[in-house]
């Protein structure tokens, strides 16, 4: 391929608060130095279908405030073909486009990944999930609003719990990882967190209830990580069937989290990520999320930040369990 002159930008998967400042850092950065920055809408399935529109400074202006994502997302089943990805790469040729930047999380740079290996083409990923489940960055984009969402919501309803006496299982998205309920259950001041990467039993469960029995306190929140076997209402119900002298409620936070405008931090680091991005294009990079450890930017091959799991601190949950008696 020559050399590089229009860059992609595209939203996909799952929405995550800053989307819109990395989709703006990308636009400015890329037309700061000298590029055509053409905007990809609906994800990888805009791609397949020609949804493609040039961007000027004044289309994203004003959007870095914004929830969500102004390309709008979806999750393609065609691209995750061999012959969907080849519609998405004539439509890149037909568009004159020669690089992608692909916000989204691990889903949507697998498909990277993909697209950037069969067609030779430089594709830079910026890690935009409210999971913070990639591995090779700190803080994906979105975590920190969504985090702040969470407190807020639960901030809320342990004021209905201390007043009725109530047990309140919450259930928080993050899907495989549980970074989300075990930082947010240390931020609300939960009695417990249950996350996929410490299986909960009998024991544990009678644990955290005794404590709050200890401190002729009725009322506990505890924070659990979305599960389709082991979620919220299951949690509940076995202690409607342990300890039936409590009074049980389920509050499910759901497409809440996604939403509202993003904080100071999410809009710097998605800032700094869409600068970082033009830049990795600059260099002649190709198959790699943008990363942030320890404050500095960092270069991660899609291969290590999808197949690598990240790392979660069990020290978390001593922290939790001190702190919670």
């Amino acid at each position: 391929m020559g050399k590089i002159k229009t860059i992609g930008v595209l939203t996909s998967g799952g929405d995550a608060p800053g989307m819109n400042a990395a989709i703006r850092a990308v636009t400015r950065a890329g037309i700061c130095n000298g590029f055509t920055v053409k905007g990809i809408y609906r994800g990888y399935e805009g791609l397949i279908h020609d949804e493609v529109k040039t961007f000027t400074t004044e289309d994203v202006s004003g959007i870095i405030t914004r929830g969500g994502t102004i390309l709008k997302t979806v999750r393609s089943k065609e691209f995750t073909t061999p012959e969907g990805r080849q519609k998405a790469y004539d439509v890149c040729k037909k568009e004159e486009i020669d690089a992608l930047v692909v916000i989204g999380g691990n889903g949507s740079l697998t498909g990277a990944w993909n697209f950037g290996t069969e067609f030779d083409f430089p594709v830079i990923g910026i890690p935009g999930t409210i999971d913070n489940d990639l591995y090779g960055t700190d803080a994906t984009i979105g975590y920190d609003t969504t985090m702040n969402t969470i407190m807020e919501c639960v901030d809320r309803i342990r004021d209905t719990a201390n007043s009725h006496e109530r047990i309140f299982f919450v259930e928080v998205m993050g899907r495989d990882a549980g970074f989300l309920a075990q930082n947010c259950a240390i931020a609300c001041g939960a009695e417990a967190a249950i996350v996929p990467e410490e299986t909960t039993d009998v024991d544990q469960l009678a644990q955290f209830m005794s404590r709050g029995i200890r401190k002729s306190k009725k009322s506990c929140i505890v924070i659990v990580s979305e599960s389709p076997k082991c979620g919220a209402l299951y949690y509940a119900d076995r202690v409607k069937k342990e300890f039936p002298n409590f009074d049980v409620r389920v509050s499910i936070l759901g497409h809440l989290q996604r939403g509202g405008s993003p904080s100071a931090l999410d809009r710097i680091l998605a800032s700094c990520m869409g600068v970082g991005a033009i830049q990795a294009i600059m260099q002649g990079q190709r198959n790699v999320m943008i990363g942030y450890r320890d404050g500095d930017a960092v270069l991660v091959p899609f291969s290590e930040c999808i197949r690598t799991d990240k790392r979660f601190d069990k020290r978390l949950i001593t922290v939790l369990n001190e702190l919670s008696i």
